[in-house]
């Protein structure tokens, strides 16, 4: 099972960097967290996956007041993750042609949701976003829609004005990565663990109830990678085979 969980997190984590790079590669938007990512870039000699990566690592910093305690998914995020996108940028072409950049764009959106589960699925660790997201929901006792909803507002607002690219596409992901998550996992969940681990996990969340009585998803539990849930309207949903239910994203804002 060990085996089968750690090529799920690194397999989860380098088709993410790769639909990363895909949904630039497309040019029609991106998920707030990339917008923020791409802002930067496009002010510092740094290539587009090293601030991805740095900026995972200064997040991660920020559990310190928390109390956050990172696992093997959480280092392996920042890292893997910054690789494959610059990989991909590195490999793949430019696109030319509404048609292509749409069905590009969706493709995207599809390889990130089977991403994601395979991350979830591994059960090693929240991403370092989404770590701070559930550090403030636990030491604030705001509900994860709100905490979710202003950082991911800052971070779109901040990267659109640095240049970060808004567009279709940051609609296409958000309305698209909560129903499609939800359809992958039960494909997942029969052998990879982290579902029913995330389950049980959400009853330690927050001061007075779990994240998914406060709003939240199988992804937010889990600490998707960055941009994974991007949501500020649900609907809910079985997760898995163990009876719980769990709230999956269906709007923005990640």
């Amino acid at each position: 099972m060990l085996v089968r969980r750690l090529i799920a997190l690194y397999v989860g984590l380098w088709l993410y960097g790769t639909s990363m790079a895909v949904m630039i590669r497309a040019g029609l938007g991106l998920d707030p967290w990339d917008v923020f990512h791409q802002g930067v870039a496009l002010h510092v000699p740094l290539t587009f996956g090293t601030v991805t990566a740095l900026t995972g690592l200064a997040v991660l910093l920020l559990w310190i007041p928390l109390r956050q305690r990172p696992g093997l998914g959480t280092v392996s995020n920042v890292i893997v993750i910054g690789v494959a996108v610059d990989v991909g940028l590195a490999v793949l072409p430019d696109l030319h042609g509404l048609v292509w950049r749409f069905a590009a764009m969706i493709g995207a959106v599809v390889l990130n949701a089977i991403a994601t589960v395979l991350y979830i699925g591994a059960g090693m660790g929240p991403g370092p976003r989404d770590g701070l997201m559930t550090g403030l929901v636990k030491r604030t006792g705001r509900s994860v829609r709100l905490v979710r909803t202003v950082i991911e507002i800052a971070v779109l607002t901040t990267g659109w004005l640095l240049g970060g690219s808004v567009g279709v596409g940051t609609l296409v992901y958000a309305f698209g990565i909560g129903p499609l998550i939800q359809l992958f996992i039960p494909l997942a969940s029969r052998y990879l663990p982290g579902f029913d681990d995330n389950a049980r996990s959400a009853r330690k969340v927050g001061p007075d109830s779990s994240i998914t009585e406060r709003g939240g998803s199988a992804a937010e539990l889990a600490g998707a990678p960055s941009g994974v849930v991007e949501s500020n309207a649900t609907s809910k949903v079985p997760s898995n085979h163990s009876g719980h239910a769990v709230v999956m994203p269906t709007a923005s804002p990640e």
